[in-house]
C-alpha cells in the first residue's frame, strides 16, 4: 500500500511546528508556511491600526475602525489582483515557459493570502472599536479559510516529506529548444493515474536533469503523491533495509512511496565511464532481498532514473530499459528522455510561484 498522510500525521507535524526551538532543529517547510501565514495576518492588523489612529481623528470609532479595515483590504486585493495578472497576461511572460505554470494552483493560493490579509485587517478593526459588521465578516472569513489551511498545510507536509535538494516547480525548468513529442513525453508521466510508470532522463553535467527531475517530482508532491528523492548510492543501502516507518522516523519508506526519483545513477560527461550498469543495479536490488520485495516495488512505483549520457552506440536506455522489462515492467510504461542535445539553463520564473507561501 502506498503512503498517505493522515490526521494524526497532521497533528503530529503541527504539534513539532509549534512547540520546542527551531535555533536547534531547523526550519520545515510547514513551520514556514505557518510563519508566513502569521506575517500575511500582521499585514492586514498593523496597518489597519495605524489607519484607525488616523481616521478617528475625523470620523467617530466605529466608521473609523471599519474605513481603515476597508482601505487595507481593498489594498491588498489590489496588489494581489496585479501581482497574479500581470505575469499571466504578459505575453512576453508566458514565452519564457516551457511548462506553463499551474495557474489555478497559485490562484488559490492568491485567495489564500487575501482571506489572511482580510483577517488580520478586520480583527484589528474589531479590537479598535466594537462592530458587529466586522465581526460577522470575520467569522465568515475564519470558515472560509479552514480548508486553505487545510489543503497548503498538508501540501507542505508532501514537499518536505521526499528531502528535496532544492524548491523547484516545472514551470521553472526552462530550455532554448526542445520538441514538442519530448514535452508531451513528460506530461505523459505527470498525469499518468497508474503505477509502476519509469522515466529515464540522460544527459551530461549541467544538462538539467536532476532540475527536472526534482520539478516533475515536486509537482506530483503537491498533487498529494507521496515520494522520495534519493542517490543511487543511499539508494543501495535502503535495498538491505526492512520497511519500518516508525524505526527510521519518517513519514514513509521508499517502499511505501508512490513517486522515486533515483539521481546520480551515472555522472555523465566529462566522466565517459559508467560507474553502474544495469547489471550491477540489478545485482544490488536481489541482494538479500526476500521474497522479490525490492523487485516488487520497483515494478509497481513511478520512478525517475537520472543517469549519465546515452548515445546509439552505448545504447544504455535499451540496456536500462531491458533491465526492467527483466522483472516485469511493462514496456509500454518506460519513458526515455535524452537531454544531451538541449542547451539548458535553469531560471528563476518571472512569477512568484510561492513555494514558501
Amino acid at each position: 500500500m502506498k503512503k498517505v498522510i493522515t490526521g494524526k500525521d497532521i497533528v503530529r507535524q503541527l504539534k513539532a511546528d509549534l512547540i520546542g526551538k527551531d535555533s536547534y532543529r531547523g526550519v520545515t517547510l510547514t513551520y514556514t508556511w505557518l510563519a508566513n501565514q502569521f506575517g500575511h495576518f500582521s499585514l492586514g492588523f498593523i496597518p489597519t491600526f495605524v489607519g484607525y489612529l488616523i481616521l478617528k481623528r475625523h470620523f467617530s470609532d466605529q466608521r473609523a475602525s471599519l474605513y481603515a479595515a476597508l482601505a487595507v483590504s481593498l489594498f491588498w486585493l489590489t496588489f494581489e489582483i496585479f501581482n497574479f495578472l500581470g505575469p499571466l497576461l504578459s505575453r512576453k511572460s508566458r514565452s519564457t515557459y516551457v511548462f506553463q505554470p499551474a495557474w489555478g494552483n497559485i490562484a488559490f493560493d492568491t485567495i489564500t493570502d487575501l482571506i489572511y490579509f482580510w483577517c488580520g485587517a478586520l480583527m484589528a478593526s474589531i479590537l479598535c472599536a466594537y462592530t458587529t459588521t466586522a465581526l460577522v465578516a470575520l467569522l465568515i472569513l475564519t470558515v472560509l479559510v479552514l480548508y486553505p489551511a487545510y489543503y497548503w498545510y498538508l501540501t507542505k507536509m508532501y514537499l518536505q516529506a521526499p528531502s528535496y535538494p532544492f524548491q523547484f516547480r516545472l514551470s521553472q525548468w526552462s530550455t532554448e529548444h526542445i520538441p514538442d513529442e519530448d514535452i508531451a513525453l513528460v506530461r505523459r508521466f505527470l498525469d499518468n493515474e497508474e503505477q509502476g510508470m519509469h522515466l529515464f532522463l540522460f544527459g551530461p553535467k549541467r544538462s538539467g536533469k536532476t532540475s527536472l527531475s526534482v520539478a516533475i517530482a515536486t509537482e506530483l508532491s503537491i498533487r498529494h503523491q507521496s515520494a522520495v528523492y534519493t542517490s543511487a548510492m543511499k539508494l543501495y543501502c535502503m535495498f538491505f533495509e526492512h520497511d519500518d516507518d516508525s524505526a527510521a522516523n519518517v513519514l514513509w519508506t521508499w517502499r511505501k512511496a508512490s513517486i522515486l526519483v533515483i539521481d546520480d545513477i551515472n555522472p555523465g560527461d566529462p566522466i565517459k565511464e559508467d560507474i553502474i550498469t544495469p547489471e550491477r543495479f540489478l545485482s544490488f536490488v536481489d541482494t538479500f532481498s526476500t521474497n522479490d520485495i525490492n523487485r516488487t516495488v520497483l515494478r509497481q512505483t513511478n520512478v525517475i532514473w537520472v543517469l549519465g549520457d546515452d548515445d546509439a552506440s552505448r545504447k544504455l536506455s535499451e540496456r536500462w530499459q531491458d533491465m526492467l522489462t527483466g522483472i516485469g515492467v511493462e514496456k509500454e510504461k518506460l519513458l526515455s528522455l535524452n537531454l544531451q542535445l538541449y542547451s539548458q539553463v535553469p531560471v528563476k520564473a518571472e512569477y512568484d510561484l510561492r513555494m514558501q507561501s
